[in-house]
């Protein structure tokens, strides 16, 4: 039977219950940059009327990737299923809350540099050839100590590795609390556990339709870190910041639903590994496209220090349907929850323009009746460069730049965010890589100074 929709007024009247009796006093109006840092504008509960109309603006100019100085008047159009109490503002007589919103001009069309509405377009497309999008993300983090000033170093007291348990996972009280906030903001978590690396971890949240994850996975790095915060440590989605120890990956899960006849498009039980036709496209089509869209699944110069061998991270473009060296693999479950994950992406990227590459390339795939390669089930990592070649296993760029430079000659990128919000973004990151080459670095110093 289908779950019926809340009408928006029953929405708008369940916010104004809730604001009454948790004794809301504050409303933080959230969207996020290009980059996907969330910023809010935050407004005094007695607004809620002005707020839920989308009356509520912000100067754009302001916002990195946004709008001109002449051109600055943005509106926030709030996302009613958002909104949340914050549990960790909670006491006697006060509490705050927040929404999530998408961004508006003044004439009340959609803001076409707004990350949200970026993704909102390949959702759109996808329905119009009869799919909806479910995406899945896992999101690793690391903790570490502050020190007197409340900066973060790279210490950690956690000794602890994959899955161990107190007394080495220092980090277990703060995932339970991590974990308290969510459930309260209406997170529906499935696992918690101490990861690879000393101080990583990873808290894995139910999927959902793409924009509703990665909404889900916004909030989630903002409640990581702050409640992390309030233990004294600072949790950062940088994907490497420890040299010789495994970095941090958001696997993206990924599959499409079929609208009409309400079932999973990528499963058939006819198939000797039971996948479709359609996910046997859809994984040619994120091969086919990787290059081109590595520059958004993995923005930072730090993101290319992660994609190395040696460190369970992929970094050849092939698929298998349980090979974890692979880039694209397909986790067991069968039936409604077969799915293709892609391990590539990390947790720095902006959620929005990742799963909207992400699915428009795999929509590309399905919509060109690409064939997928064979899957290679041996340990890619322990190939020779020869063995590479031979099976015409290729490379992911191996830097920001040669991201950068796929990324802007390919068509993906423009096609999926936009001319907007892809000449901000490549102007932004071309910048980012300028400042990485110029600048002299603790490596050059040690290695050069007293040699030369």
């Amino acid at each position: 039977m289908a779950v019926s929709t809340p009408t928006r007024e029953t929405l708008v009247e369940t916010i104004k219950e809730t604001i009454k009796t948790k004794s809301v006093e504050l409303l933080h109006m959230q969207f996020v940059d290009i980059e996907g840092t969330l910023k809010h504008v935050t407004v005094t509960a007695e607004q809620i009327g002005q707020v839920v109309d989308g009356k509520v603006m912000f100067d754009g100019s302001s916002i990195t990737g946004f709008t001109p100085i002449n051109q600055s008047d943005l509106y926030l159009d709030p996302d009613l299923t958002t909104f949340a109490v914050l549990p960790w503002t909670e006491q006697e007589g006060y509490s705050e809350a927040r929404f999530l919103c998408s961004v508006k001009k003044p004439d009340g069309s959609d803001f076409d540099g707004d990350p949200r509405n970026v993704l909102k377009k390949t959702v759109a497309r996808a329905k119009d050839k009869g799919y909806s999008i479910s995406v899945g993300p896992e999101l690793e983090f690391f903790l570490f100590e502050t020190d007197e000033n409340n900066q973060p170093t790279l210490r950690t007291q956690d000794v602890g590795g994959y899955f161990e348990p107190s007394p080495k996972d220092f980090g277990e009280k703060v995932r339970l609390e991590i974990y308290k906030a969510l459930k309260m903001m209406g997170f529906t978590i499935e696992a918690s556990h101490h990861e690879v690396a000393i101080g990583q971890h990873e808290i894995n949240f139910k999927y959902a339709d793409a924009l509703g994850s990665a909404d889900a996975a916004t909030t989630y790095k903002w409640v990581v870190k702050t409640v992390a915060q309030q233990f004294g440590y600072h949790a950062t989605f940088m994907p490497k910041p420890l040299a010789g120890e495994n970095g941090s990956g958001m696997h993206v899960n990924i599959s499409l639903f079929d609208d009409e006849k309400q079932e999973n498009s990528f499963y058939d039980e006819s198939d000797e590994l039971g996948l479709s036709a359609q996910a046997y496209q859809f994984i040619a089509g994120l091969m086919a496209n990787v290059k081109d869209f590595v520059a958004v699944t993995n923005p930072l110069v730090n993101s290319y220090k992660r994609l190395v061998p040696g460190y369970e991270a992929p970094c050849y473009i092939a698929w298998s349907a349980s090979n974890r060296s692979a880039l694209i693999r397909i986790p067991a479950s069968r039936g409604a929850g077969t799915r293709v994950e892609i391990r590539c992406p990390d947790p720095s990227a902006n959620p929005y323009f990742a799963f909207a590459v992400i699915a428009a390339a795999g929509l590309d795939g399905i919509e060109s009746n690409l064939e997928v390669t064979p899957a290679v089930n041996a340990d890619i990592f322990h190939m020779s460069k020869e063995e590479l070649d031979t099976r015409g296993i290729e490379n992911l760029p191996t830097s920001l730049e040669s991201a950068l430079d796929r990324f802007e000659t390919g068509e993906i990128g423009r096609k999926t965010l936009g001319e907007h919000a892809f000449g901000e973004y490549v102007a932004l990151k071309r910048s980012e890589w300028d400042d990485f080459r110029t600048a002299v670095t603790g490596w050059e110093v040690a290695a050069y100074q007293s040699k030369f």
